[in-house]
């Protein structure tokens, strides 16, 4: 699913190498040697993974064999972890972190708390969001409702992103400086078969993130600018991560959806029922979360390596222009 970088011991030798052949010739123990990290599951930070989209993404990641650390700001909820666990098949593939991605401070406690439990990294689901206390607008708006927002929305995703693409690199070049030590040399890149004799499947990326944006971003809603604004922003910062983190093997995505039924939209129900019933969107009916997780889940399987910065619209089709 993924290159693979857990850390090995220092000395620990994934292969050995063969008598009377080239300095770069090891013998193939089953893991390829790009591979960094050699156990399972993959491990999935999910922000706000415990309601509403979150944890619809929980689940399907659950389902889909990754161990899954939660970042929320509510009390740890037992009933909602052990049956999460229950369904995991232990209490070993799911953790919970209290803590706000609006507070820079608990960004490394949680990514921290990830690699100190699993050892490795390699998803990073941006989902935590809020709407407006008070829909307003935009000439009634309030400064103190702005800066909530983007704060939770725009600037706390930004700089987990960073924190955990810093910490990916960091444990890539630490592992790749282990299996040097040990003596596992990844073959020369003249020594590697030319592109047109690769017959192999693309390879994976070192990690993926991926933001949970909103049709916000480009659909204009005057009684919540503030919440428009943090999502456009989000759309940007996929595009400026996705260019500055091709080069470290990771790829960055936008998924943008659109009408879900989720607490959020609670309040709004009879508005969103009767515009879907005009024809809101070509696939008549209200978005899930499960809509949401599944194409998270295609993004997170790595088998589009080479495809980053790409949005992919969850709205019924609603951001198709329509005469």
């Amino acid at each position: 699913m993924y290159e693979s970088y857990r850390i090995q011991p220092a000395g620990h030798k994934a292969g050995k190498r063969l008598p009377n052949a080239g300095p770069d010739a090891t013998i193939d123990t089953g893991t390829p040697h790009h591979h960094w990290k050699a156990t399972m599951p993959p491990v999935a930070l999910v922000t706000g993974g415990n309601r509403g989209i979150g944890l619809g993404i929980t689940r399907r990641l659950l389902t889909d064999g990754f161990a899954v650390s939660i970042l929320a700001t509510r009390e740890e909820p037992a009933d909602l972890l052990a049956e999460l666990r229950a369904d995991a098949g232990g209490d070993d593939r799911v953790r919970y972190v209290r803590g706000s991605v609006a507070d820079l401070h608990d960004h490394a406690r949680y990514v921290d708390d990830a690699v100190d439990a699993w050892g490795r990294l390699d998803l990073l689901v941006n989902n935590a969001g809020v709407a407006p206390t008070v829909r307003s607008d935009l000439l009634d708006a309030t400064a103190e409702s702005f800066d909530r927002v983007l704060g939770i929305n725009l600037r706390g995703p930004y700089f987990l992103t960073q924190t955990f693409a810093r910490r990916v690199v960091e444990l890539r070049d630490k592992a790749a400086a282990n299996r040097a030590e040990a003596g596992d040399v990844v073959p020369r890149p003249e020594d590697r078969p030319a592109p047109a004799q690769e017959e192999s499947a693309p390879t994976a990326p070192v990690a993926t993130i991926v933001n949970v944006s909103s049709i916000s971003a480009t659909t204009v809603s005057t009684n919540r600018g503030d919440y428009c604004v943090s999502k456009a922003g989000v759309a940007m910062a996929t595009q400026l991560w996705a260019v500055r983190l091709a080069p470290e093997g990771i790829v960055v995505y936008e998924v943008r959806p659109g009408v879900i039924a989720t607490d959020m939209t609670a309040g709004v129900t009879q508005k969103y029922d009767e515009m879907i019933e005009n024809g809101l969107a070509p696939v008549n009916r209200w978005g899930r979360p499960a809509d949401v997780a599944g194409a998270v889940a295609i993004l997170a399987s790595g088998q589009t390596p080479y495809s980053t910065g790409e949005v992919f619209h969850v709205d019924g089709g609603m951001h198709i222009p329509v005469l």
